[in-house]
């Protein structure tokens, strides 16, 4: 019997100490790699923070006039202006940190006085100018004062309060959202007759108080291919691979195996089938974009009112369908429990840290990169940010009364 136990503790120990072996040599062989993986990230991290901070901003004004007769269509060919790609070469890349152009689409409400704006670099400015004054010649463009800067909010004492949310997408980025061409406003129907899916966002913006403030900005970039490619270690594939995909399985196009029994009803496309399958080989021919959506709503404490975040959370519902995509919440200021923030400080740095990404205009590199950014194309981003038409009569929507002067005449098309 004790040679028995003993043989068994031996085998035991065997395996363990086996065990333990492999785990020492892989530590041995591999730590190396992880640790150069580390130094070599901080590296990258630290160039691009860099670069990012040698970049030079602007902030553009766009005052719309009295009377826009232009569908969402002509937001899409002007949004491809932004479609900016350059990957730089491998020494700006590697060495100098050099990232691709981004954007931020951004609509703000001071007191109910809502504007719209876009943050580009300079050197990118005249080509913008020139594309929206190619759609909307009546439109005016000024340059503006980063309105964030005039907001008294800091990391330890203030009068304001804050609340900020991110937004993701209810389903794969393959699947659209509500467009404006579900909506029919790419035909020209009645005016009474036309729904703008801008609307609602606009009427909660313009409907808060003096002293109110809420802030939008859709962050974008050129989308590249991010994804993992099927049946690849290191390959990677863009967005339209995974749409072609969803595509053919919402047609029915996979082929029964052989031996299979075949369900005829299975292989007949429902109507909600073919209302998504329209939707995605709709996409499949738009410019795409990385996007991260911001919302943030400020007020002094006495007049902050926590009915506006819902508001604005709802404001973004027309976007969504039962069988295409939607919008929901992704990270919100606050917590669920007491007990998760007793002392308070965790908000209190939360709200700090909205406020500065917003600031910054910061999502999709450091120092608030995050990885739940989203795929937009052309036609989902004119649905959810265009300049609105005589269909959307929010009183304290800025518009300017006649066009004011011409555009240059020197603008490159």
């Amino acid at each position: 019997m004790i040679a028995v136990n003993m043989d068994s503790f031996l085998n035991d120990f065997s395996d363990t100490y086996e065990l333990i072996l492999a785990t020492l040599t892989y530590v041995f062989y591999f730590w190396p790699i992880l640790g150069l993986y580390l130094v070599w990230e901080t590296w990258l991290t630290y160039r691009r923070l860099i670069f990012i901070n040698k970049l030079d901003w602007l902030l553009l004004e766009i005052k719309m006039p009295r009377i826009i007769d232009k569908p969402p269509q002509a937001m899409e060919v002007l949004l491809s202006i932004f479609n900016q790609a350059r990957p730089g070469t491998f020494i700006e890349r590697w060495w100098d940190g050099f990232l691709p152009a981004w954007f931020s689409l951004e609509i703000a409400s001071f007191g109910g006085d809502v504007r719209f704006f876009i943050r580009t670099q300079p050197f990118l400015r005249q080509a913008i100018e020139a594309h929206i004054y190619s759609q909307f010649p009546d439109i005016e463009i000024k340059e503006a004062e980063d309105y964030t800067v005039n907001i008294p909010y800091n990391k330890t004492q203030t009068d304001w309060d804050l609340w900020g949310g991110t937004f993701q997408l209810t389903k794969d980025d393959h699947y659209p959202i509500k467009t404006y061409v579900d909506y029919g406003l790419d035909k020209s129907p009645k005016e009474e007759f036309k729904v703008d899916p801008l609307t609602p966002t606009l009427e909660v913006f313009g409907g808060i108080g003096p002293g109110e403030q809420i802030w939008s900005q859709i962050l974008i970039k050129a989308t590249g291919k991010r994804f993992k490619k099927e049946g690849s270690w290191f390959k990677k594939a863009d967005w339209k691979d995974g749409a072609k995909k969803e595509l053919a399985k919402l047609q029915k196009k996979d082929k029964p195996k052989e031996g299979e029994t075949i369900n005829l009803s299975s292989l007949m496309p429902t109507i909600e089938d073919k209302v998504a399958s329209e939707a995605i080989e709709r996409s499949l021919e738009k410019i795409a974009f990385d996007c991260g959506w911001r919302m943030l709503y400020l007020a002094p404490k006495d007049r902050f009112n926590k009915g506006v975040i819902a508001g604005m959370i709802g404001s973004t519902k027309q976007f969504g369908s039962q069988h295409l995509n939607g919008f929901k919440p992704l990270e919100t200021v606050g917590f669920l429990y007491p007990w998760q923030d007793i002392t308070g400080n965790r908000t209190k740095r939360q709200k700090w840290r909205f406020f500065d990404a917003y600031r910054r205009r910061s999502y999709f590199f450091s120092p608030y990169s995050k990885d739940k950014k989203f795929i937009l194309t052309t036609e989902e981003l004119a649905t959810i940010y265009h300049f609105p038409g005589q269909v959307a009569t929010t009183p304290t929507l800025e518009r300017i009364g006649s066009k004011r002067s011409e555009p240059p005449t020197n603008l490159p098309f």
